[in-house]
Order: C-alpha cells, then structure tokens, then sequence
C-alpha cells in the first residue's frame, strides 16, 4: 500500500520539480522597511493547467477580479506575484488597472502573455498600491528566482502579514516507481472565517492535471479544510487559493486514471490544505487556544454546521475558552439559537472524552475534570444531538484581550 509522506514545514513550492520562487522586500507598506519580504513570486517554466477558489464577499479586491478572469481565459499558466501590505481592494478603477499592470510587467520581463499570470495581493484595504515600488519589486523577485529550499522559504515569508511565522506544507508519494510531490504555502492570521479566511493559499504539483480535474480535486479539498475553520467570523475581500500543476512528472493524472492514482493525489491535496488550514488557525492573532469542535448526530449537514459555528463565533464561548472556564451552558446555548433541529432532552456535550451533560442532564460532578481539560492550548467540544447522522467539524480559538488591541487601529 502506498503511504502519503508529509513535511508540515518544508521548502514549499520549491520542493517541486519544475517550479521557482522568490521573495523579496521592496517597502509596500510604506514604513521604510526594507528588510521585511513583501513581494513573491511562484514560477513555472513549463506551461501549467490551475484551479482555483475565491472569497465569497461581495466586495472583491482587484487581483481577486483579475484572478478568476485569467482563470476563465483557461491558460496556460506560468505562475503567480503575491504582495503582502496592501490589499489594493476598494480601489477603484485604478486598483484593477495596477493589478492589470502588474501582470503585464512580470509577464513581460519572462517573455510571457500577461494572461498566463495571476496576481494576488493582502494586506490594509482602500490604499493605492504604491506602483513604483512594487515595479522596482518586481525587477527583483525575477532576477532573484530560483529552485532552492531558501528561495521557496522567501516566498513563503513574503505573503505574511499579521502572521507570526510562515506556513509551509509538502506532500510526497510514490506511484509506479517515481516520487510526485503536492507542496504549498499559505498567510493568514486574522478575519478567519470561510468562505475562506483572511488567506492566500497557493500549491503546485508535478503532475500534469487536466483543468476540470484539478478543479474538482482542490474545490474538495478547500470545502473540507480551508472552510472549516474560523478565527473571528469575519470574511476577506481577498481570499484566494490557487493550484498549478506543471507536468514536469511526465505523469498525468484525470478522470481515467487508474483509481489508487485519482486517490492518492486526491489525498495528497486534501493532506496539504488540512495541515495549512490548522497552521492558520494555530496562528490566529493572539491566540492561546485551537479548539476542534465536533458535532455529531445531527438532522442534516447543514444543521451541524449551524451549530458548530454557532459555537465556534460565539463571543461568550470564545471568552470563556480564554478564561479556561468550562462553561458548557454557553456551549448548549449557542446550539440552541444555531437555527439548526435540536432536542435539549437528547443533548450530550462532552470536553474530549469527559461528558459536561448527557441527554440533557448535566454531570455538576465532573467540573473538575472540564477545568483540567481547558488548560490545555488545544482540546475538543463534542456535541452529538441525537437526531440523525449529519457531522461537522470546526476548528475554533478563543478571544483575547490581546486581539481586541491588535485590531482597535491598523
């Protein structure tokens, strides 16, 4: 049987074949800082097939805008620049005309059509992008291109902005004698909360993947990982998960592949969007809690969701959870408004294994047990409601004062 191998803090895309990146600094946030990364580039001299998965927002930043119009064009693909700094979202006119701009130039500089480029920024909303530094950025991040696993950690670094480390992720296995590789990179921090995150999320593979294929793959693997998480309840303007596949594999993988090969890449990508959607919600601004929230038995799908995010935004639970307070009360509370089916006389709750209420009765005796189980950074709430088989899963965090500081002024 073959094994997927991981390595949760790899070179990122760097690590695949065929693939090139770069970061560097060039002051986009205007604070004369020219040592902090800000401009990535991710670069495929093979032509790729992509996919990708945007914000829900009405409210679209202009590489968001340029991104899913390069994508309906259909390819072929070359690569990506991503800036942290500057969302260049509510923009205007002008923003799209920079985001247009920057696709020309990088396209330019390797002979390329602009087309066959996506750009994507994050960072403060209603800025102007300041062009000329970013232009100057962009003579560099080519110039400075390259295959290494310190090039691949650059680009990482360049996309970060309230994060507190980069996130990396590769994915390896082998089929029919030869080692294929899923590798990715991601920021995001705060206004975590699909559909997506406050994120950027960009993977690349070795194998060559048709685009109808690639898109199904990475939009299922987005809904069960990427959307599945929640910092704050609050949606970006510029969530963005893009994937290339380059084909420098020789192998291709579809529709009419033998089925290991389907399910093996198929979990090669779900692997590297779980393990980049947990690094993001692990960093959430100023966190001291990752809390995986289960519900089971559940009416419907939609009912389980309801409730776990009833639960994983509630501000009385997130507050409780930094406290260290197992305060189940607000947990059947927030199951109760969530809109979903619920039977208070069929609910149990459960702190990891340790029952808080069973068939609606609670266990006052086993608080102790509930205190210890809340010290720790990462625990999980279990909520079976007894009414049928729909489950979700939600990681969450608490709320803490020193989120409440880091977000009262940018």
């Amino acid at each position: 049987m073959t094994h997927l191998l991981v390595t949760p803090d790899s070179a990122g895309i760097t690590d695949v074949p065929g693939f090139e990146a770069a970061g560097v600094a060039c002051d986009i946030r205007e604070k004369h800082d020219l040592k902090r990364l800000d401009l990535a580039l991710l670069f495929s001299l093979r032509p790729c097939t992509a996919a990708g998965t945007f914000t829900k927002n009405a409210v679209k930043a202009a590489p968001v805008l340029l991104c899913q119009k390069h994508l309906a064009h259909g390819g072929p693909f070359h690569g990506l620049v991503a800036n942290s700094g500057n969302a260049n979202a509510c923009t205007g006119p002008d923003g799209l005309a920079d985001a247009h701009t920057t696709a020309q130039r990088i396209a330019a500089s390797l002979n390329l059509k602009p087309t066959s480029f996506f750009v994507c920024s994050t960072g403060r909303i209603g800025q102007p992008m300041p062009m000329p530094k970013l232009l100057k950025g962009l003579e560099r991040v080519v110039s400075e291109k390259g295959r290494t696993s310190d090039h691949g950690h650059k680009a990482a670094s360049a996309i970060l902005t309230s994060d507190t480390k980069p996130k990396t992720v590769t994915v390896s296995f082998t089929y029919d004698g030869k080692k294929h590789f899923v590798s990715g990179i991601a920021k995001g921090a705060g206004m975590i909360q699909p559909n997506m995150a406050t994120m950027l999320a960009f993977f690349a593979t070795d194998f060559s993947v048709p685009r109808s294929f690639l898109q199904k793959t990475l939009s299922e693997a987005v809904t069960g990982t990427f959307n599945c998480i929640t910092v704050d309840g609050d949606m970006s303007t510029n969530d963005t998960v893009l994937m290339l596949a380059n084909g420098h594999s020789g192998v291709s993988v579809g529709d009419k592949s033998p089925r290991e090969l389907r399910v093996l890449f198929a979990e090669a990508v779900w692997k590297a969007c779980e393990i980049l959607a947990d690094k993001i919600v692990s960093d959430g601004e100023k966190i001291t809690k990752v809390v995986e929230v289960k519900i089971n038995g559940a009416a419907s799908a939609d009912d389980a969701e309801k409730v776990a995010r009833a639960i994983g935004n509630s501000l009385l639970v997130k507050s409780s959870w930094y406290g260290e307070d197992p305060n189940w009360g607000r947990l059947a509370d927030a199951a109760g408004y969530a809109g979903a089916k619920l039977v208070e006389a069929k609910l149990d709750i459960l702190y990891n294994d340790t029952p808080a209420m069973t068939a609606g009765k609670p266990h006052a005796d086993l608080k102790p047990k509930w205190k210890e189980v809340v010290k720790a950074r990462r625990f999980t709430i279990t909520l079976n409601l007894h009414l049928g088989k729909a489950s979700f899963r939600l990681l969450a965090t608490d709320l803490t004062e020193g989120y409440v500081h880091y977000n009262k002024s940018e």
